[in-house]
């Protein structure tokens, strides 16, 4: 008996849909590889330890942390963008990754918009203001007014030129009228270190990072970048408070994976990513550090995107910051 054209499309239609159901059943089958772009023991690595272990015990493989640091992410994110689109690779972005690195550079190695497959937000680090105490800044309105009066005379340390940190600055400083010179570092640790040596009065830091040096009294927070009051530190007030209303700004980050991965790959690794971030020990051990876990759809963070990518462009365009 001949089989007509529709019939023979009918059955390549749901032969199609039930490999497509399989394949996510079957997923995953081996270890699956966690692209992280920063080097181990930082607060992106912490992260990505913390929901890796608790998606491995939910899935029953080995989530494999694979550290690809350098080059202001661009690393770890050309390696996951040219991985095999299997759901075997994972990779979790910042903003540099999907969004700063698009507008600082004139030429990327990957596309954050063409190479990636939205899986779902994870966390953000609310960023403050923070100071040496010896430098003499009574509040964020008298390091205002200084930095008003002398324009060039203070400096302010970043984590690494285009990070959440510099640009959180960068805005800091646009909205507030104000300049000090970018003192760029090669990450978190000699950046802090020369903040509380005081040979740079001032930056923008993640309040992880920042946390045990604030309970020690060796930096002072000064406000922080965030819609609200924070409950690790909430003497500190909000720029929104100070008239900045429109100065929120986080160290945020999301998994992708690697475009033309299965729609219902990526799903069930949404379900698994999001059943992790509620794990009760994942919040204990990361709600300890003052990270915020977010979790939500693949929908809601290539939206996310989308305003992120309008918003600091914009910026970055205005600022004339440029990293090539």
């Amino acid at each position: 008996m001949r089989t007509s054209t529709s019939t023979r499309l009918i059955l390549g239609l749901v032969l199609a849909a039930a490999s497509a159901v399989a394949q996510a059943q079957a997923w995953p089958s081996k270890p699956v590889k966690w692209i992280v772009p920063y080097p181990p023991g930082g607060g992106s690595d912490t992260i990505a330890r913390a929901i890796g272990q608790q998606l491995s015990s939910q899935v029953g493989q080995p989530v494999v942390i694979e550290n690809r640091p350098g080059a202001g992410t661009i690393i770890g994110a050309e390696a996951a963008s040219r991985s095999a689109p299997d759901g075997y690779t994972i990779f979790s972005g910042d903003n540099a990754s999907y969004v700063f690195n698009s507008a600082l550079y004139r030429k990327l190695p990957y596309d954050p918009q063409k190479d990636f497959a939205p899986v779902a937000l994870i966390a953000r680090f609310p960023l403050l203001l923070v100071a040496n105490p010896a430098a003499g800044f009574a509040d964020a309105r008298d390091l205002i007014a200084k930095l008003r009066q002398s324009p060039g005379k203070y400096s302010y340390a970043s984590v690494g030129a285009g990070s959440p940190h510099h640009l959180a600055m960068e805005m800091f400083k646009q909205r507030s009228g104000t300049f000090a010179v970018h003192i760029p570092y090669r990450g978190a640790g000699p950046a802090v270190q020369d903040v509380l040596g005081n040979q740079v009065p001032v930056m923008m830091l993640d309040l992880a990072t920042a946390l045990p040096h604030l309970k020690s009294g060796k930096l002072k927070a000064l406000a922080v970048a965030s819609g609200k009051r924070l409950a690790l530190q909430p003497e500190v007030p909000t720029m929104q408070e100070l008239g900045f209303g429109d100065v929120e700004m986080y160290a945020w980050q999301g998994i992708a994976v690697p475009a033309g991965t299965g729609g219902d790959v990526v799903a069930r690794l949404n379900a698994e990513v999001n059943k992790a971030l509620a794990a009760p020990e994942v919040h204990k051990r990361l709600g300890d550090l003052g990270v915020e876990l977010l979790g939500g759809t693949p929908q809601q963070m290539a939206d996310y995107l989308r305003s992120e990518t309008t918003r600091w462009h914009a910026l970055i365009k205005e600022r004339k910051i440029t990293l090539d």
